[in-house]
């Protein structure tokens, strides 16, 4: 695996170093110890999987509050999104900056998200499938969200969603 810093503190790129032969290809996700070398602590207790039938699904801003703040792996397993990441720690340096990555089942790229920022995607065509491996375990309850299309971060969309659920269009303004 290859991994690059982003202009965000602890969002990482995540390249897959796929193995290829007349077979196809096979290529490590997730490396505990590849983590660590390069610097992520990060061993997801749990997976899972957001099955998007739509293209211009958007899915987001999402993260969890604190105490039970959630580190996330994502990546595309079939189809393409535009992935991002959104800094929301109140003392970062990048505060209230967002930075984006298209993730697709063929680029096999990854975003890590580290604590304290927000995640949300849009689907860039039909059935596009996103696992997240996370760390610690979900803990119901403790959602939290930031709306897709705040003023305060102006994320530059590629395009406008189509499909979006009723709270996470209804997140109220950023006032952190």
């Amino acid at each position: 695996m290859k991994f690059s810093r982003t202009r965000l503190a602890g969002v990482f790129r995540v390249a897959a170093e796929p193995h290829r032969d007349a077979r196809g290809a096979f290529a490590r996700l997730h490396c505990p110890d590849e983590f660590a070398a390069a610097g992520v602590a990060f061993e997801p207790a749990q997976t899972s999987l957001s099955c998007n039938p739509h293209a211009l699904t958007l899915r987001g801003m999402h993260y969890q509050a604190p105490p039970y703040a959630e580190t996330k792996l994502v990546r595309v397993t079939r189809g393409r999104a535009f992935d991002v990441a959104v800094d929301l720690r109140p003392g970062s340096p990048t505060h209230r900056q967002w930075i984006a990555e298209e993730l697709s089942a063929d680029n096999l790229m990854a975003l890590f998200i580290p604590e304290g920022v927000a995640h949300g995607f849009l689907t860039l065509e039909a059935d596009t499938d996103v696992l997240y491996q996370i760390a610690p375990t979900y803990s119901a309850g403790h959602d939290a969200g930031v709306r897709w299309d705040d003023p305060a971060f102006a994320i530059a969309w590629p395009h406008t969603p189509q499909l979006i659920s009723e709270r996470d269009a209804r997140y109220p303004d950023y006032r952190g």
